[in-house]
């Protein structure tokens, strides 16, 4: 008997949080930095269904952080939870915020969040999708962030099509912010 098999419930998850393959540290920081990213964008969706009570707004999250959650899913099964960036709490935290302080000031500061966050991403993605082959080694992990990315470009399309075109100064500087944060973010978690 003291050769019984342990039990496989604690190997059986760790192996489906584990990364397909060897993944080479550029590929490990990209990955750690969308796997940020998503966490951040479920957060956001959340935010704003924290606080706003606009019907057309809280449709408009609920949709997207279903897709988000989709995502983070896709990423989080990509990179062993050592993999993860530290900086996860401040994430959420930011992420938060991100979609709620928006959401005091009503639908279309929401929908021009939601643009410059997402065009930032598309950039992000593609930047991304630029440095992988897509008939080599890492082809499926490729097409899982081209996948992420076109959901990304709808989300975009679909807040820029809902928003007021013309953004006054605090708009526009508030989307500076964001714009800026999202730079920064992504720089922190590719590192810590």
């Amino acid at each position: 008997m003291a050769n019984v098999a342990p039990k496989t419930s604690q190997p059986v998850a760790k192996a489906a949080n584990a990364p397909q393959h060897s993944l080479p540290a550029w590929l490990v920081a990209d990955l750690r930095s969308d796997h940020a990213g998503e966490v951040g964008a479920v957060m956001i969706y959340r935010g704003i269904l924290a606080v706003s009570r606009d019907a057309k707004v809280r449709a408009f999250a609920q949709h997207h952080l279903a897709t988000e959650e989709t995502h983070l899913q896709r990423i989080t099964a990509l990179l062993a939870q050592e993999q993860y960036t530290r900086l996860l709490p401040l994430w959420r935290f930011m992420g938060w915020l991100t979609g709620a302080l928006p959401a005091l000031l009503g639908a279309n500061s929401v929908f021009a969040t939601i643009d410059v966050v997402e065009t930032f991403v598309d950039r992000h993605y593609q930047e991304q999708l630029n440095r992988i082959d897509p008939d080599g080694k890492f082809a499926d992990i490729r097409l899982t962030l081209a996948e992420c990315q076109a959901d990304e470009i709808a989300h975009r399309d679909e807040a820029r099509g809902l928003a007021t075109p013309v953004r006054g100064p605090l708009l526009s500087l508030w989307a500076l912010v964001v714009k800026s944060g999202s730079a920064a973010a992504v720089w922190a978690a590719r590192r810590i």
